[in-house]
């Protein structure tokens, strides 16, 4: 029997593809992006496309599992799913009779974008009064909260209007690998005779096929901004009238900050030679439409929050803000008016303990009063994604720890796990999408029943608040109730909505006001000054000042970590792929030709990446497409597929500038051939 579904991916993406999966005997056999939806625009990334090898694979976890061996090596048996529920409500109700509900950690996050599968198991733990994890700090909570204080909690530039551009910079942000619809607007707009700058630390795919390609050195972007602004204000190209109406604070900045961001001394914190400064300050302040494609990689070191500020500011000098086709784009999921606090939280105490992920680790080892003694996981793999990995493991491998992951393959934190229940994948469930990069909202039905024993997180969230004797509405919704609960609160656009047409209307635009980029700050402008952040004890202008922190680390540690989603395995939620993981190959170092020469080392040759946290043994590629001082680890894959360790056993749990997130490319490290013994750690452990 043969159908076709219409649904939408739900991968950690900004492009949320409406999709259409080929079903026959209840299998899928083929995915196709849905050409009636404007964005998808009929086709999908080289990933989604093999989406049917993932749900299909023979490595998928078929039914509940108990572990049978030391933690972290990968022995489990076979239970029922009775048994495993039994099991946790049992050892739950016994924590929290002993300790209390703090002492309970859920961690659930970003592999499934649904609202619902997302959010139902957070509510969870949110209603149980549990120690609540800190969402998005390993993410966006630096970009996030420099956006805030810059624009506003809204959203971006529509990126569909990027097609009226006349020059698009992307700034941070690999659009072939991570962004491909946005790349196919983007070549649609340099059909017509826009000019594509990419602004990256490396060669990336992206960079490759730009009209130009600037390198600044990783952490210096706020500073090659502000040199822009500089030369913008130096040669008359500010409009200075969008300036007085919409911005608060620019005449501050132009006084206290921006004369100190001559091309010279921009040259000399950037690398970026000075007449390149001027070059990208004339193109930029010539363009009648210029729009910037903001990354998140930029925001996680720990100068992330001061660049996502001062490249965000950009298009306010020119006014470029108030043109179709110009302003800048981080996000769009501010803007969609979605009352989601039903879902995520309805009920339980309004403030309670809190755990930031990118020091899961340090609170799996020494938090107490009390001690957490149970942890919960899905839809994440933090033994991989969480800063200074090798503590997290240590932390999961505690006896006294009581550890269940919901997933749909045996990751690197399932080995270490008490119970492992097998997860549905997205296209064996049903959940209302929003997207964080365009502006469009869908269902998506599931297009097969799961395979072997897998349960949804809704599935699984709704059981155990059932056994757990939770009565809250949410926990006995069906995903069409649940829709129609978070769009009873919607606002704007949203509003009209018919929930009852939802299932069945397919992707559905929310646009952005017309009239330019709105402003959502407490000034209702575009602030250069914020007083907010100034509350907080914060710069309120965007600058860039050395860290003596990260002087420190370059004096003792050669090379500065980049690290990069690799297009095949942007994250470890395709490593459960056999095809994908082929087509990415073996785990990789990429080190500049002349770094490789002063090693003597060769590419293919056999390395260690170390520095005192730890170590990743991996493969050599030696390519210029990293300046020197830097070295490349794409992709974030698990411990076996490497010689041994895991990229972000390497880096630190120090925070952000702003917002408390991850700073990965704010670490420095040395490599060495394998089994060269010259300090370091070859086993993912401290020395």
């Amino acid at each position: 029997m043969k159908a076709t579904v219409r649904t939408v991916c739900a991968h950690d993406c900004p492009d949320m593809c409406s999709l259409l999966a080929h079903v026959e005997d209840g299998r899928i056999v083929r995915i196709q992006g849905d050409p009636d939806q404007p964005f998808t625009d009929g086709f999908v990334c080289a990933k989604v496309s093999r989406e049917p090898d993932l749900v299909h694979s023979r490595e998928r976890i078929p039914r509940p599992l108990r572990r049978s061996g030391e933690k972290g090596t990968g022995a489990f048996a076979p239970v029922s799913w009775e048994e495993a529920l039994a099991e946790v409500v049992a050892r739950w109700r016994a924590i929290i009779a002993e300790d209390g509900p703090l002492a309970i950690l859920g961690y659930c996050y970003s592999a499934h974008q649904g609202q619902f599968n997302r959010w139902l198991p957070m509510a969870l733990f949110h209603a149980l009064g549990a120690t609540r994890l800190l969402p998005g700090t390993v993410c966006d909570t630096c970009a996030d909260a420099a956006w805030d204080a810059t624009v506003g909690p809204i959203g971006g530039a529509d990126p569909e209007s990027v097609v009226r551009s006349d020059l698009v910079i992307a700034w941070g942000a690999d659009l072939v690998t991570t962004n491909v619809h946005f790349w196919a607007k983007v070549e649609r707009a340099r059909r017509t005779g826009a000019t594509l700058v990419a602004i990256d630390p490396r060669r990336s795919r992206t960079a490759a096929l730009a009209d130009w390609h600037l390198a600044p050195r990783i952490g210096t972007d706020a500073a090659l901004a502000l040199g822009v602004m500089h030369v913008l204000v130096r040669d008359g190209r500010c409009d200075r009238e969008y300036l007085a109406r919409e911005t608060l604070g620019f005449e501050r900045l132009e006084r206290e900050v921006l004369p100190r961001f001559t091309p010279a001394r921009t040259a000399a914190i950037t690398g970026i030679a000075p007449s390149d400064v001027e070059r990208l300050a004339g193109l930029y302040g010539r363009a009648r439409a210029p729009f910037i494609r903001i990354g998140w990689g930029m925001s996680r070191n720990v100068h992330g929050g001061q660049a996502i500020r001062a490249v965000a500011l950009l298009p306010g000098i020119t006014g470029a803000y108030g043109r179709p086709g110009g302003g800048a784009l981080l996000a769009t999921s501010q803007s969609f008016g979605l009352d989601v606090d039903p879902v995520r939280r309805p009920s339980g105490p309004t403030r309670t303990r809190t755990v930031n992920p990118s020091r899961l680790g340090d609170a799996l080892l020494h938090l107490d009063a009390p001690r957490i003694r149970a942890l919960f996981v899905a839809g994440n793999n933090p033994a991989v994604t969480c800063p200074d990995a090798g503590a997290v493991r240590r932390g999961l491998s505690r006896d006294d720890l009581f550890t269940v992951v919901h997933t749909p393959f045996l990751s690197d934190t399932a080995r270490y796990a008490d119970l492992v229940l097998p997860a549905a994948t997205f296209l064996e469930t049903e959940d209302l999408y929003r997207s964080y990069g365009t502006y469009y909202l869908q269902f998506g039905p599931r297009a097969i029943a799961p395979v072997g024993e897998a349960w949804s997180n809704l599935r699984l969230a709704q059981e155990l608040a059932r056994r757990l004797g939770l009565r809250d509405a949410v926990f006995s919704m069906t995903p069409d109730e649940l829709a129609r609960t978070v769009l009873r609160g919607a606002t704007g656009a949203l509003s009209s909505v018919d929930p009852g047409a939802l299932r069945t209307a397919g992707p559905i635009k929310v646009p952005p006001a017309p009239g330019g980029q709105r402003f959502a700050t407490p000034s209702g402008k575009l602030e250069f000054y914020s007083a907010a952040l100034e509350a907080q004890g914060l710069p309120p202008l965007p600058d860039w000042e050395p860290d003596p922190a990260e002087d420190a680390e370059a004096r003792r540690w050669p090379l500065r970590l980049l690290t990069a989603p690799g297009y095949y395995q942007s994250h470890t939620a395709y490593s459960g792929n056999p095809v994908l993981r082929a087509r990415q190959g073996p785990p990789v170092a990429v080190l500049h030709p002349a770094e490789a020469v002063r090693r003597g080392l060769r590419d293919g040759d056999d390395i260690d990446v170390y520095n005192d946290r730890g170590a990743l043994g991996v493969t050599l590629r030696v390519s210029d497409e990293v300046p020197p001082g830097v070295v490349l680890v794409p992709g974030q894959r698990p411990s076996g597929e490497a010689r041994h360790g895991t990229v972000n056993t390497l880096c630190s749990t120090r925070y952000t500038d702003l917002g408390e997130g991850a700073t990965y490319q704010s670490t420095f490290v040395e490599v060495r051939g394998a089994g060269h013994r010259d300090g370091g750690a070859a086993d993912g452990r401290r020395p």
